[in-house]
């Protein structure tokens, strides 16, 4: 992968369909909403960085989960690997059915639950289908999604920026209470907008020369997406009126028609919405196959994760695509009992292991090298960064919820009977080698010994 590309990876995975919803869920609680996205940017270019120096360090496939594991050990490393990977492909399957709302703008009409099933299912097996292809067809699907998605959503930005009127963005702090609860309870919502800024670093071996690209697209990344929420949900603030924002189930489309009047904005932000959807799911797919496969490189995880072509890890992404399709069809016939929102309160929690368990691996590489080869000023702003990426995830995980930690550390600790077993596999490997190293040539049987010849 390009620069370029590895940028639209970073920014494809970020901006996913949950920004046509974002300026409705946070307009509640006023434009104080704005400086909490303000403050939730920083936090995220900060662990931008510091993912961009770990790269610097490691430049391998499996970001996250090759700084725990160099910086902790077996065991954190399969941690985030397992975290990381129950979370792609469990939120696969939530993407696809959020696809599925967009697609009955496009074309209304009656639809039947199969009909839902069978979009959703498209949804997952198109992006995957494109994996298959290698890395060269998911880059160009993921430029190509990228900008059919940017350039609507940044038209909306700026223009709307033009039809500006302050006496619809309401009062600063809308809720009771303070300023700044009101702010936390904004933040919470938006915590999770910027998921994703680690995808450069994930695929970093197949990014050309990584030690200087994987940081520049990951920045550049997660500032192109930090631009498109910010203009977006200050343009949307601006256009749409407080009131109606507030109760608005589509408030990019208000927005259009807003500006130009009509009503052909729903359908515009739709297709935008959808485009933005397969994008997204082009790129978490390659990031569901790529921690186990590094996982599988140490004996971490199940060798077939080990198997690829053209760049990308098939069996990950087989497995992954296999998994999202079963969790959407319990969605549609079986999810009354609420086991697809209980496995989607699992991702918010589970996303947050691997930026945790990174950022402190940042910390700890910091604070054991040859400081005094370091420059203090370089040292210092290092050690502030990954020390505001730390906090940033841990404001993370305090947003996800009680119900989300608690399903998601359940979840979290099933995995070590994963590890248990693979671990037992790899200890036995290792003692069979070493047994067969230790044993006397002499003890050993002569298969291919020659007689001595009887003079």
């Amino acid at each position: 992968m390009s620069l370029l590309t590895a940028t639209c990876l970073v920014m494809g995975n970020i901006i996913g369909g949950g920004i046509f919803l974002l300026p409705a869920s946070v307009a509640p609680f006023g434009t104080v909403s704005l400086v909490a996205f303000g403050v939730l940017t920083i936090g995220a270019v900060a662990l931008a960085l510091v993912f961009g120096r770990l790269a610097e360090r490691h430049p391998d496939t499996g970001g996250p989960y090759v700084y725990a594991r160099e910086a902790f050990g077996d065991f954190a490393g399969f941690l985030s690997a397992w975290s990381y990977w129950t979370m792609t492909w469990v939120s696969n399957a939530a993407l696809a059915v959020a696809a599925v709302g967009y697609v009955h703008v496009l074309f209304p009409g009656r639809a039947s639950a199969g009909t839902d099933l069978v979009v959703a299912l498209g949804a997952l097996w198109l992006p995957a289908l494109a994996n298959f292809a290698g890395t060269r067809y998911v880059g160009a699907v993921q430029m190509v999604s990228t900008v059919l998605k940017f350039v609507p959503l940044l038209f909306i930005a700026v223009v709307g920026l033009f039809f500006f009127d302050p006496d619809n963005l309401g009062s600063f702090h809308a809720g009771g209470g303070s300023a700044v609860g009101g702010m936390s309870a904004a933040a919470a919502i938006l915590l999770y907008s910027y998921v994703g800024v680690e995808s450069a670093a994930m695929s970093a071996g197949e990014v050309r020369d990584p030690e200087r690209n994987v940081g520049r697209a990951t920045v550049l990344g997660t500032v192109g997406a930090a631009v498109v929420y910010l203009l977006g949900t200050l343009a949307v603030f601006g256009t749409v009126a407080h009131d109606k924002l507030v109760n608005s189930k589509a408030p990019f489309s208000d927005a259009v028609d807003a500006m130009f009047g009509g009503h052909w904005g729903g359908t515009l932000v739709a297709g935008a919405a959808v485009v933005s959807i397969i994008g997204a799911l082009n790129g978490w797919t390659l990031m569901s196959a790529q921690s186990p496969y590094a996982a599988a490189k140490d004996g971490l995880f199940p060798a077939a994760f080990l198997t690829k072509r053209r760049g990308v890890p098939t069996f990950g992404v087989l497995a992954a695509a296999v998994l999202a399709s079963v969790l959407t069809v319990i969605n549609y016939f079986i999810g009354s009992g609420g086991v697809f929102e209980i496995l989607v309160l699992i991702t918010t929690f589970s996303a947050t292991v691997p930026y945790l368990l990174a950022a402190g691996a940042q910390v700890y590489f910091l604070l054991t090298g040859r400081r005094d080869e370091v420059r203090p000023a370089r040292f210092a702003r290092d050690l502030t960064l990954a020390l505001v990426a730390f906090g940033f995830t841990f404001w993370l995980v305090a947003g996800a919820g009680y119900a989300a930690i608690y399903q998601g550390v359940l979840f979290l600790f099933a995995g070590i009977l994963v590890y248990a077993w693979m671990a037992a596999r790899r200890t036995g490997r290792q003692e069979g080698r070493a047994g067969a190293a230790a044993t006397p040539p002499a003890a050993r049987p002569q298969h291919d010994a020659v007689p001595e010849k009887v003079s």
